[in-house]
């Protein structure tokens, strides 16, 4: 067979790299801003726009969606074209896939502000969102599969596996999570409540780590790394045993975040036993990265791609041996809702992401501009801040994390608490949080010189948009010697690799999920436990517009120190009517499930209004714009419905009473408002979230005072 004349499509590479950077400048600005709230919460300047609970959520889905993202996308479209001998199947849907996404992420940059959110935490983006992301992904996987049918190379090289199994379940992630029932053009209920929704959500949180923070990247990793170290990976077969354990294992962990919750101990047993077991299969994938470098550690000292891969690669060991450790009860009843998984997160994020998309960026862009690097120096200053920048920032949080828990649970000689008070033990930390902005601002230093590098570098050379190569074009199937490794002839078939890979998947996720989804006795209802009022609604949808539970829970765990603080510990059966939960992943502040009527109407207007009236020295972001802003009505009767649908047991034509309804116990708080002089108008929103905040646990007291 005669070769065959063809041009890598280097254009949309440069695209989604040049996304890559300013994204990545954007997101860290924001978390870099986000952080600075936390000791100085007057830095929104008392913009409801940029307050902590609406801006965090943007920090996060701009750092992972957009920054990351674009970077998986960028070497997705670079290696696959290397690794097949093929262009991309579609120029034009590869320009429909890098526009449609940067168009998902302003949206993103547009409504998390306004509060227009889910709750779902890294899926927080609102249903017609949630539609266009389908739509995109299905364009990428269009084009990625595409290319794999007109490839010239027969071979599926590993990277390639990871690339599929990224696509398939991400796609079913996403589609199980964001099943919503719309209530207008940009609010949505979740369909699952309580606890089914705390665990198809968890499932989904921790599976996006898995599926878009790592295995794409282990992709890349499996084509970057031996490229930059000219070296072949160190083992074939660990791979294969690396890609199957990973993705199998992988989608079992979701419930060691729910550990000591309400949900199945079953579910949670499951959960913590397959995330011990996950150390096996990352740190197999993570000594055949290292090892790939045996022979070639010379280059180390003096090549900074590869010591922003060396790094990338030791903080995805490390990331991966602790997420397991924190599975364990013990240690999770110290680090959860704590710093602790702030600095973990971190770790992984900044260390394996962001290392690894960095030391791509410094190998590829001066490949398609066909130059040299602008400077070497600025890179490896680049490399010495930012890994200045995750000890500055990690060290501190595990120290705040690790401190604050052990306050929280300390009891004095008498078996008092020591600490009652929650903010007592957010002030002693506060000096931690003054470093780990600290090391966010070096990070990000860091990232700025890199963009300032990189233009450099691009504007002395030229971008080769279109690389010729050449290449003998694919024999006929049935002309290939057949393989007897049952392995190597599954890497000749995609759409059995792709299937293989979802049936691996759909086991976990169908032994996790359905026995809570479909039975209904896993979920014991309580007598007590009514539908909210139409007022108490519209103020939980306004608690979720501003993101309290960013910083608050509402789940009280079964420990002494917690019900001593908050009151007894949760059941089930109090969240059945919670669409979508909210029992949060941080306590910034002190938990909120039994809030309801600890404190009069008045302290929680004082309290919204300028947090610091009611807790002197509190860092929570004062709510002045909810004293002012009227509350809309005009979806109520939507709401009632929408609710009625997903089981709610609102009476049939209650939606036509409800305003009346939520109309009278406004005014009833108005006027006790005014008891304590304080006039305020029964239509703002204050009123509302007031309702919903005094309701919280009082129906389980109801239970107990009925009982």
């Amino acid at each position: 067979m005669q070769p065959e004349n063809f041009y890598y499509d280097n254009k949309i590479v440069r695209n989604f790299g040049i996304a890559t950077v300013i994204w990545g400048i954007i997101g860290m600005t924001v978390g870099l801003i986000v952080a600075i709230q936390l000791y100085q919460p007057g830095t929104n300047m008392h913009n409801q726009y940029t307050s902590f609970g609406r801006i965090r959520p943007l920090h996060t889905n701009a750092v992972i969606f957009a920054f990351v993202g674009n970077a998986i996308f960028m070497g997705v479209y670079y290696s696959l074209q290397r690794l097949l001998k093929a262009r991309m199947f579609s120029d034009v849907l590869s320009q429909i896939h890098f526009w449609g996404w940067q168009m998902i992420i302003v949206s993103a940059v547009i409504t998390l502000p306004l509060g227009l959110t889910t709750s779902h935490e890294y899926a927080e983006l609102e249903w017609p969102i949630d539609i266009a992301i389908t739509i995109i992904w299905i364009v990428f996987g269009w084009n990625m599969f595409g290319t794999i049918f007109k490839r010239r190379e027969r071979h599926l090289y590993v990277a390639i596996w990871f690339y599929i199994a990224t696509f398939v379940t991400i796609a079913v992630l996403h589609i199980v999570n964001s099943f919503e029932l719309p209530v207008s053009a940009f609010k949505s209920y979740m369909v699952y409540a309580g606890v089914q929704d705390a665990l198809v959500q968890w499932w989904y949180g921790h599976n996006a780590v898995a599926f878009f923070l790592t295995t794409p990247y282990l992709g890349m990793m499996y084509y970057f790394l031996p490229k930059m170290a000219n070296r072949p990976i160190y083992s074939y077969k660990l791979s294969i045993l690396h890609f199957w354990a990973l993705i199998f294992i992988y989608i079992w962990a979701g419930p060691h975040h729910l550990l000591y919750t309400t949900l199945p101990g079953w579910a949670q047993s499951l959960g913590v036993a397959f995330s011990i077991m996950l150390i096996a299969p990352s740190w197999g994938g993570m000594i055949n990265g290292l090892l790939t470098l045996r022979g070639a550690w010379d280059k180390v000292r003096d090549d900074v791609v590869l010591k922003f891969m060396v790094v990338g690669l030791t903080a995805y060991g490390m990331a991966t041996f602790e997420g397991p450790m924190l599975s364990l009860k013990q240690v999770n009843s110290i680090a959860h809702f704590s710093d602790w998984i702030i600095a973990h997160v971190h770790v992984g994020a900044l260390g394996w992401n962001g290392f690894l998309t960095f030391a791509i960026l410094y190998w590829l862009i001066p490949r398609i501009y066909r130059t040299e690097l602008f400077s070497k120096k600025m890179a490896s200053f680049h490399f010495w801040i930012g890994t200045l920048g995750i000890l500055f920032y990690a060290i501190p949080m595990y120290w705040a994390g690790f401190t604050q828990s052990l306050m929280l649970k300390e009891f004095t000689p008498e078996g008092m608490l020591k600490y009652p008070n929650f903010l007592e033990t957010t002030l002693q930390i506060l000096p931690m949080h003054v470093i780990r902005s600290a090391g966010g601002a070096m990070y990000l230093l860091g990232v700025i010189v890199m963009a300032y590098n990189l233009t450099r570098t691009a504007l002395q050379g030229k971008l080769l948009a279109n690389e010729a190569d050449q290449a003998v074009p694919l024999e006929p199937a049935h002309t290939v010697a057949r393989e007897n490794a049952w392995h190597r002839r599954l890497e000749r078939k995609p759409i059995q690799l792709l299937i293989a890979a979802l049936l691996v998947i759909l086991v976990g996720t169908f032994v996790e999920l359905m026995p809570t989804l479909t039975i209904s006795s896993n979920i014991p209802t309580i007598a007590a436990v009514k539908p909210y009022t139409p007022l108490e609604l519209q103020g939980r949808d306004l608690y979720i517009r501003e993101g309290c539970s960013n910083c608050h829970s509402q789940t009280v765990r079964p420990f002494r120190s917690e019900t001593e603080r908050y009151g007894e510990y949760s059941k089930a059966g109090e969240f059945v009517y919670d669409h979508p939960f909210l029992w949060g992943s941080k306590r910034t502040g002190p938990d909120l499930a039994r809030e309801g009527q600890k404190y009069g109407n008045a302290w929680h207007y004082n309290h919204l209004m300028d947090p610091r009236l009611m807790s002197p020295g509190s860092i929570m972001p004062e709510y002045s714009w909810l004293l002012t802003q009227t509350l809309d009505t005009s979806l109520t009767r939507n709401k009632i419905n929408a609710m009625r649908k997903l089981g709610v047991p609102y009476a049939p034509g209650y939606e036509n009473l409800a305003n009346a309804d939520l109309d009278k116990q406004a005014k009833a708080i108005a006027a006790n408002l005014n008891e304590d002089h304080i006039k305020v108008k029964s239509n703002k929103e204050i009123i509302a979230i007031i309702a919903y905040l005094q309701r919280l646990g009082t129906d389980i007291k109801a239970n107990k005072t009925a009982n």
